[in-house]
């Protein structure tokens, strides 16, 4: 493996780092003896039985979750630039905008400008207690941009420029110019399998699952909470 592979690959890992430390923000800081209380919030989510029942959350869990979410956006729900500058948070050094933009777009799935909480549990349940199956078609939804059902070069490309924005430009390796370019190469050769140009979602989850790096790192999102 080439030594921008392997500082990609890196980089990468922060990303998916920062990533969950963003989903669950001050989430672990909370207690949860106080009662659930849902009163001084503008948007009232679903029942916690009903949440349970649509996610693979404890009922304490999800309390743990709503304070936490509550903390960051208190009117219940959050809109596209606030999205934007909770992420910013934790990328100083570099212009999380457009990672942050597709996040947001790959959270809000009634396609209404904003994220409830309902929106939140769901995209979180999938990410973090879903099958493989599951997580991977979350992370092919974020991929494929125009929702057509696969995945450009383009799009790839999209993707990894913002996540080489979001890192900064002063990383240390410092990141070659090209260096997105040559991740998107490397990702279509290992995942257009017809090499047709694009790639379907069941190109996508056969290849992923034949890698032994990408099972590795989502077994690192079990047991987050």
């Amino acid at each position: 493996m080439s030594q921008c592979r392997k500082r990609c690959k890196k980089q990468l890992t922060k990303v998916a780092r920062y990533f969950y430390r963003f989903l669950m923000g001050t989430l672990t800081q909370d207690s949860v003896e106080d009662d659930f209380e849902l009163s001084t919030v503008c948007h009232r989510p679903e029942s916690m039985d009903k949440l349970q029942e649509q996610t693979k959350f404890t009922k304490k869990e999800l309390q743990v979750l709503y304070r936490g979410f509550k903390n960051e956006c208190p009117s219940g729900v959050v809109n596209e630039e606030n999205f934007k500058t909770i992420y910013s948070q934790f990328f100083p050094q570099g212009d999380s905008s457009m990672y942050a933009h597709f996040l947001f777009e790959a959270f809000d799935t009634n396609k209404n400008g904003s994220v409830s909480f309902e929106d939140f549990v769901f995209g979180l349940s999938i990410i973090l207690r879903g099958t493989i199956n599951d997580r991977l078609n979350w992370a092919f939804n974020l991929y494929d941009l125009n929702k057509d059902g696969c995945i450009t070069k383009e799009e790839m490309l999209d993707i990894m420029k913002s996540i080489y924005d979001m890192m900064g430009k002063y990383t240390y390796p410092t990141m070659q110019d090209d260096a997105p370019i040559e991740h998107v190469e490397n990702f279509f050769q290992k995942m257009d399998q017809n090499k047709d140009g694009v790639v379907t979602i069941d190109e996508f989850i056969d290849s992923c699952k034949k890698d032994e790096n990408i099972m590795q790192s989502m077994q690192l999102f079990d047991n987050v909470i």
